[in-house]
């Protein structure tokens, strides 16, 4: 299980020009499932990114997670996150999980990162064309995968 974690002022993801979910200061997760990943890909890394701490403190420094800041959050499930660009020049999606997969193991990521933080994130819809918006702060963008515990 990947995510690409990104710090923003703002975040918002719209479908059909209709929007769906939206948040000030936190983290928007783009979150992609691999072929194989379970219960505890899914748990080591909804509190990695709960807890971590890239959020500044009172000096300025990143040193509070969402946890301690009660920021906001924003997860939508992106299946390119699993690319494979080793052959040619297109990409190979073979090692994303099929949706029977993938859709109940976001949607349990999602639940288990509001128990972390004790309130409701947003959410993209799952499987559509979504339009995500954001303004990234600093830049800060971290890419974590459960499979290479660094």
């Amino acid at each position: 299980m990947k995510a690409v974690v990104q710090r923003v002022i703002q975040a918002s993801v719209s479908v059909n020009n209709s929007l769906i979910s939206e948040i000030g200061e936190g983290l928007l997760v783009l979150l992609g499932v691999q072929e194989g990943d379970g219960i505890e890909d899914l748990e080591w890394l909804s509190q990695k990114v709960c807890r971590m701490r890239i959020l500044a403190d009172e000096e300025g420094k990143m040193n509070r997670s969402l946890i301690d800041t009660g920021g906001e959050m924003i997860v939508v499930s992106q299946f390119t996150l699993q690319a494979s660009t080793k052959k040619g020049n297109r990409p190979s999606f073979l090692r994303a999980a099929v949706p029977s997969l993938s859709e109940p193991l976001y949607e349990q990521f999602c639940r288990l990162a509001e128990i972390e933080l004790g309130r409701p994130i947003g959410r993209g819809v799952f499987g559509a064309d979504m339009k995500v918006s954001l303004i990234n702060d600093g830049p800060v963008t971290i890419v974590i995968d459960s499979r290479n515990r660094e």
